[in-house]
């Protein structure tokens, strides 16, 4: 529709998830008139993150050292593991402050019709993390969804057979919805009615 940078500019923005044509195009308009000072700081923000932020290489959390912060304080319950899809579903569990444990994000859930098999997730580093004598609980707290179910059902067979108790988080949290857009007394409820998986 429209001829180089801007239409380039367009196009990027419209891959990103959630931004279709139309908020491209406000987008990129926006940005076209954004001071360029602005404009500066945006992008070295973006250059910033992709160049200093990396993955905790316990827990696999956002981080901008080797270890996050969670894995670090030692105010945290370290017998009990909460374990997640993505590192975004960590931020949306803090914000309850329900849980005072640790985390492990998986990179994803299971979902064989694209391809994504237990291989393909943390579960390899989530089993040498069990391995610690420490661990008493882990919380499965995976998405309501169908790959997030299937997710759970791996998982509590899985680690059902290691001798530490395997909780799901409770009903409260609509099913084929995601963690993301749970509200925080939604979630906070759905921690302190989790049960054991059976």
């Amino acid at each position: 529709m429209y001829e180089g940078p801007l239409q380039d500019l367009i196009d990027e923005l419209g891959r990103l998830p959630g931004i279709g044509p139309k908020s491209a195009g406000r987008l990129a308009f926006h940005i076209l008139e954004m001071d360029p000072r602005e404009a500066k700081m945006l992008t070295e923000a973006i250059t910033t993150v992709k160049e200093k932020v990396r993955f905790c290489e316990i827990c696999g959390n956002i981080s901008a050292h080797e270890k996050c912060q969670i894995c670090t304080d030692p105010r945290r319950d370290n017998t009990i593991i909460c374990i997640v899809e993505e590192a975004k579903d960590i931020g949306i569990i803090e914000r309850t402050r329900s849980f005072r444990g640790l985390y492990h994000v998986l990179g994803g859930a299971i979902d064989p019709l694209n391809g994504v098999g237990p291989d393909q997730l943390r579960i390899r580093e989530l089993l040498e993390r069990l391995k610690d004598d420490q661990i008493t609980e882990t919380i499965i707290a995976t998405d309501p969804n169908i790959e997030g179910e299937a997710t759970a059902t791996y998982l509590s067979r899985t680690l059902g057979v290691l001798g530490i108790k395997v909780t799901r988080l409770a009903s409260g949290l609509p099913v084929g919805g995601d963690l993301e857009y749970a509200d925080e007394i939604t979630l906070g409820r759905a921690f302190e009615g989790r049960r054991q998986v059976e």
